[in-house]
């Protein structure tokens, strides 16, 4: 085996949170028809779809758990690690938490890839976890056809500042923390077709924390947030939307997105989940252009946050942002009327 030649891209069928089961999928896989067992002290869990589950631990405190994985997104396998821990953890800071500690979930192909490789995915998660202050504090392996690699995270929220991604109203202006353009790009590195001088644009994105979350909390009139991930931009403003009922007006123009990612959507560099995502939800969508059914359905691996913020905060976030030198840009405003769930572009 010549782990030096090792590309771990080729060894998956998917990559990132592309590999995310569809929204209309996953609908029937959640389905039950079992007595469901109700907590009082869980204040979000599956009934919710938001980012992760909070259990309230006392009057001031809850518990944030997530976990999440994927297989390989890039072929470096330290870079796969960082990346795919970066993506869980960010979870615990879309509800307005910090992690507290970290456990590894693995699946690694032995006939395929040595321990060696391994090892190094596994030290990529300890990176992510290093910059997020916390610990890896132990894991599971299995020994599976494919690379996969994830965390299950354990955060910590004060409970007057937990965010949920249900709790928009209408007149919010809505905001995204990073550009959009990662599953075009990811996807055009798989295809080959990456030019080398555009090879850092994904992974340096990808690596971001979105340790700005807590802090975005922090501000009164920040009314729901989440991050976006592999239901791409319209699916997870759509979760918001529906848990909020409101509409969301989207300007296109105003969206962020990664450099050259309209290139590579013109090289035909579209994820297979942009498709699955897009007839998930596509009547609650207008008319699109193929661009623009790429850009709203892209999937996101380690995405931005969406912030939904009161018109009398925006002053506050900006200047969040700007102290932090963390660009954010205002993509549209929910708002209300007799056909709710909808994403309009203006």
């Amino acid at each position: 085996m010549q782990d030096a030649a090792i590309k771990l891209t080729q060894y998956s069928h998917g990559a990132g949170c592309g590999c995310k089961i569809s929204p209309s999928i996953l609908n029937t896989i959640l389905a039950s028809t079992l007595p469901t067992f109700n907590d009082s002290n869980i204040l979000v869990g599956n009934q919710n779809r938001d980012d992760a589950a909070v259990y309230q631990l006392n009057d001031t405190t809850g518990i944030i758990s997530t976990t999440d994985f994927f297989m390989p997104i890039v072929d470096d396998p330290f870079t796969f690690g960082r990346i795919a821990a970066t993506n869980a953890i960010s979870d615990i800071y879309a509800m307005g938490g910090n992690p507290i500690m970290a456990i590894a979930i693995l699946g690694w192909p032995l006939n395929k890839l040595s321990a060696e490789i391994a090892q190094q995915v596994v030290d990529g998660g300890r990176q992510a976890c290093h910059d997020a202050n916390i610990m890896l504090a132990g894991g599971h392996s299995i020994d599976s056809p494919e690379p996969i690699f994830g965390l299950a995270v354990t955060g910590q929220v004060a409970l007057n500042k937990l965010k949920k991604n249900n709790t928009a109203q209408a007149k919010d202006k809505l905001y995204l923390t990073k550009p959009l353009g990662i599953g075009v790009l990811t996807t055009a590195q798989k295809q080959q077709k990456l030019e080398h001088t555009d090879s850092h644009i994904a992974i340096d994105a990808m690596c971001q924390l979105n340790d700005i979350g807590p802090l975005i909390a922090e501000i009164n009139g920040i009314n729901a947030m989440t991050d976006v991930t592999g239901f791409g931009l319209a699916g997870h403003l759509l979760e918001m939307c529906q848990g909020s009922n409101l509409n969301a007006n989207i300007n296109m123009t105003s969206l962020p997105l990664l450099p050259r990612m309209k290139d590579y959507i013109k090289m035909n560099c579209v994820p297979s989940g942009t498709h699955r995502n897009y007839e998930s939800y596509q009547t609650h969508l207008p008319q699109l252009t193929h661009e623009q059914k790429v850009i709203l359905c892209d999937p996101q691996t380690s995405g931005g946050l969406l912030v939904s913020v009161n018109s009398n905060a925006e002053q506050a976030l900006l200047h969040l942002s700007e102290s932090h030198r963390l660009p954010i840009y205002c993509i549209g405003q929910l708002d209300a009327n007799s056909r709710p769930h909808i994403i309009n572009l203006t």
